[in-house]
């Protein structure tokens, strides 16, 4: 299928210019989306236009990664009700480097025929005076249009924060962006959120203006989840691309927590997954949701293209932790993650060394078991483990050998009743 027919059945495709669809149709088309670089890391809102610079790839065009060096200094009001944090020229060239790291994991830049490119707006706008600028540039904006804008309009109705001269100016850098892509590159097409409509149409118009040259849009949607919440937020905040922002346990969990309701919807944003076979999984998904497979099918897609073999792998064991799995292998800060969310309690080092702390006590002090008698029953009847290890023996005695790198152990009644000691 075409590229945009590619979109259209993933539900990628917000909207697109006139004549997008037929230039793609005529040969392969060198195509772009910016990346501010605002963050050390990438986070899951990013995926989809990622996911969008993937698929124009795979059908054989060529695909520029711009990071804005330039306008990362400045600051895209789009979407934000006030002034963003400015960076440093040090702070931006730390972040491309780190962006380009993790866009390696879905574009090839390698490809003999048509390898992915970086592009760092820098090398130009860093090069421009303002005074032609402002002369070769400016001269094709109207402030009334500017004023238009959504995301302009809104600032400047806002009494509290309004807009200042260098975010109101940030549309002629993004168009600019596109008419130096267009001379260097022959770059004909710009791509992004919904939200960029307007910055993408005014680097058409000035295209045409300043190179005579048609050039095209394509946005995709802006996605929320069921509730309406924005995507890739949780109460943690942002989900990360990096692993030492956001682990590929947490960045698994993530994707495994998804709503159902949700949950084919992202299957054909986020896998490459084909039609039959997001069908097969759509099938099973309803007729037994509670095997969560289409949850595990995308956690596992995205989380290996991502933080690769291995980071599914130990994602995948410390999930099986929360199942009764063995712990064994897991490191103290990986047990800490898991469990963050399960009661704690404290524990005295100075308690578990020497002839170290009967179970029940443990498990009563604890509060798992409400007394020294039920501990008792619980182990008779084979539903209290330590460490997911079963307690065989009411007598048995818990050490500090017995702690994770000496600083955790983990209790458990039943299947499911987690609970965390830290030792103090």
């Amino acid at each position: 299928m075409s590229l945009l027919e590619e979109y259209r059945w993933r539900g990628l495709l917000q909207d697109s210019t006139e004549g997008a669809e037929a230039a793609l149709a005529e040969g392969p088309v060198t195509a772009y989306i910016g990346f501010d670089p605002t963050a050390a890391s990438l986070h899951v809102g990013n995926l989809v236009p990622i996911m969008g610079l993937m698929h124009l790839q795979r059908a054989g065009h060529h695909p520029i990664v711009l990071v804005g060096g330039g306008t990362g200094l400045i600051g895209d009001p789009s979407g934000k009700t006030e002034e963003r944090p400015l960076l440093t020229r040090e702070n931006a060239a730390e972040n491309i480097e780190a962006i380009r790291g993790q866009l390696e994991h879905f574009l090839d830049f390698e490809d003999s025929t048509n390898p992915a490119r970086t592009v760092d707006n820098l090398d130009w706008l860093g090069e421009i005076s303002m005074v032609d600028f402002l002369r070769d540039v400016g001269k094709h904006f109207s402030v009334n249009a500017l004023l238009k804008k959504e995301s302009v309009r809104r600032r400047v109705e806002n009494q509290e924060t309004g807009i200042s001269y260098t975010e109101f100016s940030y549309a002629l850098l993004q168009a600019y962006d596109f008419v130096q892509l267009n001379e260097r590159y022959g770059c004909t097409l710009q791509m992004g959120g919904s939200d960029q409509w307007g910055n993408i149409t005014a680097g058409i118009d000035l295209v045409r203006r300043i190179r005579g040259e048609k050039a095209y849009g394509i946005t995709y949607p802006l996605l929320t989840g069921a509730g309406g919440h924005k995507f890739g937020k949780t109460e943690a905040g942002a989900v990360w691309l990096d692993p030492a922002l956001t682990s590929p346990y947490r960045f698994y969990q993530f994707w495994m927590t998804v709503d159902d309701q949700d949950i084919i919807r992202y299957l054909r944003y986020f896998s490459l997954l084909g039609p039959e076979e997001i069908s097969e999984v759509e099938s099973t998904h309803a007729e037994r949701p509670h095997e969560r497979a289409a949850h595990r099918a995308l956690a596992e897609d995205v989380t290996r293209r991502v933080h690769g073999g291995d980071g599914l792998a130990a994602a995948q064991r410390a999930t099986s932790v929360l199942f009764g799995g063995e712990i064994a292998g897991l490191g103290a800060d990986e047990l800490a993650e898991v469990f963050s969310d399960v009661p704690s309690s404290e524990v005295a080092r100075a308690g578990l060394e020497g002839d170290g702390t009967g179970v029940l006590d443990l498990f009563a002090s604890a509060g798992v078991c409400k007394s020294r008698g039920e501990a008792r029953r619980s182990i008779e009847g084979g539903g209290l483990s330590v460490n997911n290890v079963r307690v065989e023996q009411v007598e048995a005695v818990v050490r500090i050998d017995d702690a994770i790198e000496g600083r955790f152990l983990i209790l458990r009644k039943g299947k499911k009743n987690y609970h965390m000691v830290r030792v103090v």
